[in-house]
């Protein structure tokens, strides 16, 4: 490989993906990408199932599906696919480190599962519902057996569709129905898992890729303390978007890293932005007036997070001039809201402070208690269960894809 974009965040191995396939459309004869996507893990592994690596035929790779050690022979493994067009599973089988069987003294102690494909159109619905910020379940097979379906092939679930569809948008046959159940849930999560089912006789292996919609982040503010937290927010996948009030400040400009910028006024929240569970946002205008209104405003739609900056007095005078204009929040409304914003990291520079802001984004939106990794007792990943056979079709036993990995 001549070169390798390897810690680009996951939105951006998407982007990749659709700048490949609309290259591909104004080419068709030009050498496809190749994608590989990890499909299975048992023992230790740097990335879950669903994790993916596009390889470029200019050597080019974006994204990562190991922390470096199987990327080269991986892409001497898409030459081959180019040159065929064929799929292909590929197992690393990084058990034992005195065999050292890649010479790569990697000790992972995993298996990994690879499926390598040549990038053709029927990825494109999976890159367009993201894009649209919708949830998507990918199901391609990995093993058909002697059925009607084969390696490569395609289908897609829309939860918010609640329908099983080929990549050209018909109504799906010949899949097994009972798959909508787990590819929902997957979807739901963000996470992804190898399935067996029947069809027609004979047991096909699917592995469904449930490709959660990023998360929103909402940052209010304007003051250069927001730059650091808007990059780093986008570099861990969140849709950011940028919030100011008075119009004065060029947000694109001063915040190229948001996916959106928006000026408006306090009072017009809920109709300039779609606040729902799925939100976050962290309140930084550092203006008492302003704050306030926004903090009710998100409180009040129900987001899932509300990160505070200033003191937790301030918080408390916040508190008492609600109570004088009549306005009260119980313990569960207050539930989302964390002022100070941010971990305890010990830190008072601007991207320190920006690392404990959105370190504790990402802590609420995966639905973790903060603490050591050394602390932590069984994976570090959880595990991913679509049913215990009443979803009629799942094996039970997955992929390994509740294996630990030897960090975040």
């Amino acid at each position: 490989m001549t070169g390798h974009s390897w810690s680009v965040p996951e939105t951006e191995v998407v982007q990749s993906i659709r700048d490949h396939l609309d290259g591909r459309a104004g080419d068709p004869d030009g050498p496809p990408a190749v994608l590989a996507t990890v499909v299975g893990v048992e023992g230790n592994a740097y990335r879950r199932p669903g994790a993916k690596m596009l390889l470029g035929a200019d050597g080019e790779g974006v994204g990562a599906i190991t922390a470096g050690c199987l990327e080269e022979d991986l892409a001497s493994v898409a030459a081959r696919i180019r040159e065929t067009g064929t799929p292909e599973v590929v197992t690393y089988d990084l058990m034992d480190d005195e065999d050292d069987v890649w010479g790569l003294g990697v000790g992972c102690n995993g298996i990994i599962d690879v499926l390598l494909e040549p990038l053709t159109e029927t990825y494109r619905p999976a890159v367009d519902a993201l894009e649209e910020g919708r949830d998507v379940a990918v199901a391609t097979v990995l093993d058909g057996g002697d059925g009607p379906l084969a390696r490569g092939d395609r289908a897609y679930y829309r939860p918010d569709e609640g329908t099983l569809r080929t990549p050209d948008g018909e109504v799906a046959t010949g899949w097994p129905e009972e798959l909508t159940g787990p590819a929902g849930d997957l979807a739901g999560r963000g996470r992804g898992d190898t399935l067996a089912f029947d069809v027609d006789g004979t047991t096909v292996d699917l592995f469904v890729d449930g490709v959660a919609a990023p998360t929103d982040l909402v940052v209010f503010g304007t003051g250069h303390d927001v730059g650091p937290v808007t990059e780093l927010a986008a570099r861990n996948d969140f849709r950011v978007t940028v919030v100011g009030f008075r119009g004065a400040v060029d947000l694109a400009d001063r915040f190229p890293d948001a996916d959106r910028t928006l000026t408006t006024s306090p009072a017009r929240l809920g109709e300039d932005l779609r606040l729902d569970d799925r939100t976050h946002a962290v309140v930084m205008t550092h203006n008492f007036v302003d704050d306030r209104i926004v903090v009710e405003t998100l409180l009040d739609a129900g987001v899932a997070y509300v990160g505070l900056m200033g003191p937790r007095e301030r918080f408390e005078e916040m508190l008492e001039a609600f109570a004088d204009e009549g306005r009260t929040f119980d313990e569960s409304e207050l539930a989302p809201l964390y002022t100070p914003v941010g971990l305890d990291l010990g830190g008072g520079s601007p991207y320190q402070i920006a690392h404990s802001i959105v370190a504790e984004v990402l802590a609420v939106s995966n639905d973790r208690d903060p603490r050591h990794l050394k602390e932590r007792e069984g994976p570090i990943h959880e595990r991913v269960n679509v049913g215990d056979g009443d979803d009629g079709g799942s094996d039970g036993g997955g992929s390994g894809a509740d294996a630990d990995a030897p960090t975040q």
